[in-house]
């Protein structure tokens, strides 16, 4: 073997090693919370296992000791279903806006992406204070959906900007020159183009929103979301119910993702199929 030849092999071995490496660094806490949400009804947190049962999932729903889930978890997932429906709404008006061009534009773009930029803890802090000078309470479906909209919507725009930069505008002049209406045309030529991306956009919106903590920390009022409870149970007492917790709601996520996946295949299907017809006929 040559010494180049061998110097590659080297060189890919130890990619590989690098690769692994971090597949085991990005999933392991993962599946070791996975095998310790089955701990015996007298485990604890730590290995090693005392037995193997359900009794901590079953706890979630019943919970016997200190931290009940089952509301802030509700309130999790329709805060979350909130923020997708409205950061898939305004990234899509907002990319529509974008395209077309207005006075400002620029600074409204750069306006949306500093959000990514600031301290999510002070913008956090800075609402719960706007709340406080107004005279208002903040709560989880108030203070905290602002907070998660500044977070999910400049994603969401930035999405929506990279889709509509690939929109070719010859297929809407063909619409328009067929007699179709500006509502039609959006309806039946732009909505269906970007559809995949829309839904991208709504897994984000979902995402980021359900599992986000340092946005919420200031805004939530009286009642916790979903990770506000997890972080306040851990500072008190816990319970292999936490591993329990974090599984389920590992699996829920990964549902969203495959039903999201599933929408945009049939969306292709259907295309696929439409397609096919038109030339047919």
């Amino acid at each position: 073997m040559s010494v180049g030849r061998m110097k590659r092999s080297n060189w890919f071995y130890f990619r590989t090693v690098i690769f692994y490496a971090f597949l085991l660094f990005l999933y392991g806490p993962i599946a070791v919370m996975g095998v310790l949400s089955f701990q015996g009804e007298t485990g604890g947190l730590t290995f090693p296992m005392r037995g193997a049962s359900v009794h901590w999932f079953a706890d979630v729903f019943n919970p016997s000791y200190i931290g009940d889930f089952r509301w802030p978890w509700g309130r999790s997932v329709i805060l979350a279903l909130i923020i997708m429906f409205l950061t898939m709404t305004i990234s899509f008006l907002a990319g529509l806006a974008f395209r077309k061009g207005f006075r400002g534009n620029t600074f409204f773009f750069y306006l949306v992406v500093a959000s990514l930029i600031a301290p999510s803890i002070l913008i956090s802090l800075g609402i719960g204070r706007m709340f406080t000078s107004l005279e208002m309470q903040s709560a989880w479906w108030s203070g905290a959906l602002g907070a998660h909209l500044t977070w999910t919507l400049p994603f969401g725009v930035l999405i929506m900007l990279a889709i509509f930069s690939r929109f070719d505008p010859r297929t809407e002049e063909a619409a328009r020159d067929l007699g179709a209406t500006t509502w039609q045309t959006l309806k039946s030529v732009i909505i269906p183009i970007t559809l995949p991306g829309l839904v991208g956009v709504a897994l984000f919106g979902f995402t980021l929103s359900y599992d986000e903590y340092a946005r919420t920390s200031q805004v939530s009022g009286e009642y916790n979301t979903l990770p506000l409870e997890l972080v306040s149970v851990t500072g008190t007492a816990s319970t292999p119910a936490l591993y329990a917790i974090g599984t389920m709601t590992t699996i829920f996520s990964l549902l969203v993702i495959g039903i999201s996946f599933l929408s945009l295949f049939i969306i292709q299907k259907r295309r696929s199929g439409a397609s096919i017809g038109i030339k047919e006929s």
